[in-house]
């Protein structure tokens, strides 16, 4: 314990030194747990993008295609589903809930979705979280719209505001649905998720707008149909682009996904969304280690910064330990006290550092989960969490070796005979 206090009463004599070498390490040690406790959290966040989903059914084509557009709205479709496929498979009794989906135009560069009053009720994301609307109500007329945040705050529409719909999914386009507007009902709170890119309307609303195209070309004069005459219409969708499915038993999710892979009618692929979202997360797994070596690397610099500082001071301390020497300590314990000084510097710094990210947690946590949808809780240090600020204390002794191997070697006429 006297080596203790000594270590800790020179390191309080270079105070300055000192707490600039501990800051130093508490922020590579808080950069380190952060970078960990948001790759942590983004994994699960990426695989709660969509939830309580028990089976994702498209065309057939690939797990993760099918993923990509149904869930990130990222791509299209090789084909559709007829509407009867989608209406058998929804009256199964194994099936709670079925959620259609409709893909094809856009606004702006951001994906339309057509779908019905199901996917406000049943959808969900995160852990188990529904959908809530900020402001309005979801559609109820073939020609309102339910805006996603991200869409209402980057065009700045607001309730009531008109817009028109455009062909395709190109950012600039060259068609537009000028004679059927649409008007916002609704905006979605903000979910984190592409829910928040996404617009909102019937699917009728989605079948109304291309009513009066032949060939994947508008009709020209007498054979248009306008807004009024669309609403007087029968518009049933003939085709979806992918559907969403809630069973009553988790049990049956594979005997169900089994049986609509091997679906007669028309070639159709059932995912389980919690397995496509993992293989998808595997392709990224990469920079996700890119990352967390990046910061391992931040860390070591704050140790080498801390061994830099006690190495300096070695030679402004070399009369220190002869004195020490002269009063009757022994060579270990003088490397005993360099070694304790650098363990002091990182275990502060360690524990600043933990303390600097529970403090930027709790001053970020709401900003982070309503812009980015990534729940950040103010939880213990996970085991593995331990186990990095461990290895972090372990390097710093180790480190702390290099001085006090200097010192040891260091003699007493040395230490009193110090030249200026």
């Amino acid at each position: 314990m006297y080596l203790l206090r000594l270590a800790l009463a020179s390191l309080a004599n270079r105070r300055f030194t000192a707490w600039l070498t501990v800051f130093a390490i508490a922020l590579s040690v808080c950069l380190l747990l952060a970078v960990e406790r948001v790759r942590t959290e983004a994994r699960a966040s990426f695989a709660n993008t969509i939830s309580g989903t028990d089976l994702i059914v498209g065309a057939r084509s690939g797990s993760v295609n099918l993923l990509l557009y149904s869930v990130f709205r990222i791509g299209n479709a090789t084909n559709n589903i007829r509407w009867d496929s989608f209406e058998t498979i929804s009256q199964d009794k194994r099936v709670k809930w079925a959620i259609p989906i409709s893909l094809g135009d856009s606004h702006r560069g951001y994906r339309v979705l057509g779908t019905s009053a199901a996917y406000f009720q049943h959808y969900r994301y995160g852990r188990g979280r529904p959908l809530q609307l900020a402001e309005g109500k979801p559609f109820t007329d073939m020609f309102e719209l339910v805006l996603g945040a991200e869409v209402a705050e980057a065009l700045h529409y607001k309730l009531g505001d008109k817009l028109v719909l455009a062909h395709g999914v190109s950012t600039v386009s060259l068609v537009q649905h000028d004679d059927k507007p649409f008007t916002v009902v609704g905006i979605l709170a903000r979910t984190g998720t592409p829910v928040d890119r996404t617009l909102h309307i019937s699917l009728a609303g989605m079948e109304a707008l291309h009513v009066d195209w032949q060939n994947g070309v508008p009709a020209r004069g007498a054979g248009k149909v306008n807004a009024d005459q669309a609403r007087a219409m029968d518009l049933q969708p003939r085709a979806i682009t992918a559907f969403m499915l809630g069973l009553n038993s988790k049990i049956a999710t594979f005997a169900l996904q089994r049986q609509i892979n091997e679906y007669r009618g028309e070639p159709l692929l059932a995912i389980l969304p919690g397995v496509a979202l993992q293989e998808l997360w595997s392709l990224m797994g990469t920079a996700e280690r890119a990352l967390f070596v990046v910061s391992l690397f931040v860390v070591l610099t704050g140790l080498i910064g801390m061994l830099t500082a006690i190495l300096t001071s070695l030679n402004e301390r070399r009369r220190e330990m002869a004195i020490l020497r002269s009063v009757g300590a022994r060579p270990w314990h003088i490397g005993s006290l360099l070694v304790l000084e650098a363990f002091a510097l990182a275990l502060a710094g360690a524990v600043l550092g933990v303390g600097l990210l529970y403090l930027g947690i709790g001053l970020s946590q709401g900003y982070v989960q309503a812009t980015y949808g990534l729940y950040l809780p103010l939880a213990v240090p996970s085991p593995y969490e331990w186990a990095l600020l461990g290895a972090i204390l372990a390097a710093a002794l180790l480190m702390g070796v290099v001085p006090a191997w200097r010192a040891y070697r260091q003699s007493l006429a040395d230490g009193l005979s110090i030249r200026l």
